[in-house]
């Protein structure tokens, strides 16, 4: 009698700029029982890709690529991927609020889709008890150690949420 393995659920995260992902996702690529992804969009300056690429060496549960824009079409047809967009409503970049309509079409469709933040001053944060976030920003995103330099709620809190229709 063989026993049935249950399908691997990867999680798919979508960082419109390279820091993201670590910023509003640390504890879902923190977790080594966790197949992660993670997919820079737009245009990455040669620094920060250089830097992104130090995750995937640093984490050997995470695979970093960096798309143009695109999702791979393999990825959207999986039901086992659980994708991370930035959230739509309460971020306020631009790029950030762009994917996170994209996040939002793809829940209406019944996709696994859960929002994550990078600005931590919404209702549903909480607080990170790892407290290796802000060495691993540091390692990875040294051209970026400013932003959390002094405001420290970028490594002491995170927010993800998952919208009911």
């Amino acid at each position: 009698m063989s026993e049935e393995k249950e399908p691997v659920h990867h999680h798919f995260i979508v960082a419109p700029h390279p820091d993201d992902e670590i910023i509003g996702c640390y504890e879902i690529i923190n977790d080594p029982s966790k197949s992660v992804a993670v997919m820079y969009s737009g245009e990455v300056e040669a620094v920060r890709r250089q830097e992104a690429m130090k995750l995937r060496e640093h984490r050997s549960n995470v695979g970093v690529q960096i798309f143009q824009n695109q999702i791979p079409p393999p990825m959207l047809t999986d039901p086992n991927i659980t994708f991370y967009f930035p959230d739509p409503v309460n971020e306020i970049h631009p790029a950030h609020r762009a994917w996170g309509i994209v996040g939002e079409g793809m829940a209406r469709e019944g996709k696994d889709v859960v929002f994550y933040t990078t600005l931590m001053n919404v209702p549903y944060i909480h607080e990170v008890t790892e407290p290796y976030k802000e060495t691993l920003l540091d390692f990875v995103y040294p051209s970026q150690k400013s932003l959390w330099e002094y405001e420290k709620k970028f490594v002491l809190f995170e927010g993800r949420c998952k919208w009911l229709f």
